[in-house]
């Protein structure tokens, strides 16, 4: 399947001044959200307790709040899940209350008892809970699996290919990762270990694009004998544009799919999956490769070393 049919070279270098600071303009933006606005971490970092709610009817979430605070969680979030028939109640950890699975159950009925007092429709769907210690050691293994995934591939980078490559390719993960958690910051959405499940897709993804351009990269830096880097890398780039626009296109029609009727439950996951196969199809393009041509990568570093056999300076007419 051919997407486009390209006859000259897309100049994409000549515009990496521009797409480099728009990278660091997100990336900034990312932070200043990380540090005023936080990340809204899921019930799987958090830890407390969690109950789904159905109605025949919309739910009046005034009625419920006053009916949790009677209760004496007067902290308790209660939002909309899905659609206004669907409520969800989370409440945070408490010092004499929800330590174990038995206690979140127990105050779970105690709960819909009195929600189906006032309401009798209603019904409870799930109910879940999560250990503060177990949320805070998810969020603290979540951080350094990330970690360890992105100095894996440094590593692997460099021996592969050049360290050029490797210092690019690792620099547009980060990009990636922190515009998509920047993006969940900035919207508010709950981030949970289904998202983080996704960011370590989106790693692997553009690591994937990223991978197929620097080995075309390097395979043109050997086999054409006329143009500088900076040519080099854009006719690379322009012959591996049709791979990555379908491969981009069809995996997006899926995340759609599952962000339009896969339900609430995935509907972070997909956000970030969506999202991070956008950012990643760019970075790969613009972040990865400018930043090999920054540091000044050329042919002489993609040369094979050339190793001499033992006996090689001799005569062969020497007997």
């Amino acid at each position: 399947m051919q997407l486009l049919n390209l006859q000259d070279t897309i100049k994409f270098m000549s515009i990496r001044r521009f797409t480099l600071a728009f990278s660091l303009l997100l990336i900034i933006g990312s932070l200043a959200s990380f540090a005023t606005k936080g990340i809204n971490w899921g019930l799987d970092f958090t830890g407390g307790s969690l109950i789904e709610v159905s109605f025949d009817q919309s739910a009046d979430l005034q009625k419920i709040r006053a009916v949790m605070d009677e209760q004496g969680f007067r902290d308790a979030t209660v939002q909309n899940f899905g659609s206004s028939k669907d409520v969800l109640i989370r409440m945070a950890p408490m010092e004499n209350a929800d330590k174990t699975t038995a206690d979140s159950k127990m105050v779970g009925n105690r709960i819909m008892e009195s929600l189906t007092a006032m309401d009798e429709t209603a019904t409870m769907r799930r109910i879940e809970f999560v250990g503060p210690s177990v949320g805070g050691e998810l969020r603290e293994q979540g951080g350094l699996a990330m970690l360890t995934a992105l100095i894996c591939i440094l590593i692997y980078v460099a021996m592969r290919f050049e360290w050029r490559f490797a210092v690019g390719s690792v620099s547009a993960l980060m990009h990636d990762v922190i515009i998509t958690v920047g993006l969940f910051s900035v919207l508010g959405i709950e981030f949970d270990l289904t998202v983080l499940a996704a960011i370590l897709a989106v790693i692997g993804y553009s690591l994937n694009d990223t991978i197929v351009v620097s080995d075309r990269i390097r395979e043109n830096f050997l086999k054409m004998r006329q143009g500088d880097a900076e040519e080099i890398i854009d006719t690379s780039l322009t012959q591996t544009l049709n791979r990555t626009m379908v491969t981009s296109i069809t995996t997006a029609l899926v995340l759609v799919a599952l962000l339009l009727v896969g339900g609430e439950l995935i509907k972070g996951f997909a956000t970030a999956l969506l999202f991070g196969v956008v950012i990643g199809t760019y970075s790969s393009i613009y972040v990865a490769s400018s930043i090999a041509l920054g540091l000044g990568i050329s042919k002489e570093d993609l040369m094979p070393t050339v190793v001499e056999k033992e006996g090689a300076d001799q005569d062969p007419m020497m007997p």
